[in-house]
């Protein structure tokens, strides 16, 4: 029997893209997974600037809010046990901080919490154009067996609205943690598709 998710760290930093995360937690929260929500000070204001909706309305999609400044809280410490954790967005400062060891707030002292206990961290970087910087960063927790993930939909489920999109990308990180959904339609070859019309005509 596969393993089931029941529990995750989700964060939300200062990089555009709130809407991720938002949705993220608005599917989780319909699946039944306990979420342990952190977000920065920047993540916040992401929200106000980019939906309609206030950090407190986005808080209460969670299971469990945490203060970014709170060092003390559960998901600091190894003990807490939990299936995974998503950054969503994940702004390039947090990346660099996560790469690099450097846990001076709650989100990425969960972050490195969860590496160095073994499980799943996605990070879901939302930026354009990156330098080198960002690359290595990048490729520094790839090859640590993080899953860097960037915000980039694909179209061959041919998206017809900005929800789509979301959609896409949210359920690619659903994929990672094995939670099934439907919010887009998966890859289908076209001779798949051409065979499928052939039938519909005997």
């Amino acid at each position: 029997m596969p393993n089931v998710t029941t529990r995750l760290v989700v964060g939300i930093s200062g990089a555009s893209g709130a809407i991720y995360g938002v949705r993220l937690l608005e599917v989780l929260k319909s699946k039944g997974v306990e979420t342990h929500l952190i977000i920065t000070p920047w993540g916040e204001e992401m929200i106000r600037v980019e939906t309609d909706m206030s950090p407190d309305d986005v808080k209460n999609l969670a299971t469990q809010v945490y203060d970014d400044k709170d060092m003390a809280a559960r998901v600091s410490s190894g003990s807490f046990k939990f299936d995974g954790m998503v950054v969503i967005p994940c702004s390039m400062k947090t990346i660099s901080a996560i790469a690099n060891g450097y846990a001076s707030t709650l989100l990425v002292r969960a972050a490195d919490v969860t590496m160095k206990e073994g499980r799943k961290l996605i990070v879901v970087p939302r930026e354009t154009p990156v330098n080198q910087v960002h690359l290595k960063n990048m490729l520094q927790l790839a090859q640590m067996g993080v899953t860097v993930l960037p915000a980039m939909p694909g179209f061959y489920h041919r998206p017809k609205s900005m929800g789509d999109l979301v959609d896409h990308v949210v359920g690619k990180v659903l994929d990672q943690f094995n939670i099934e959904h439907n919010l887009y339609k998966r890859w289908q070859p076209m001779r798949d598709q051409q065979h499928l019309a052939d039938q519909k005509h005997y």
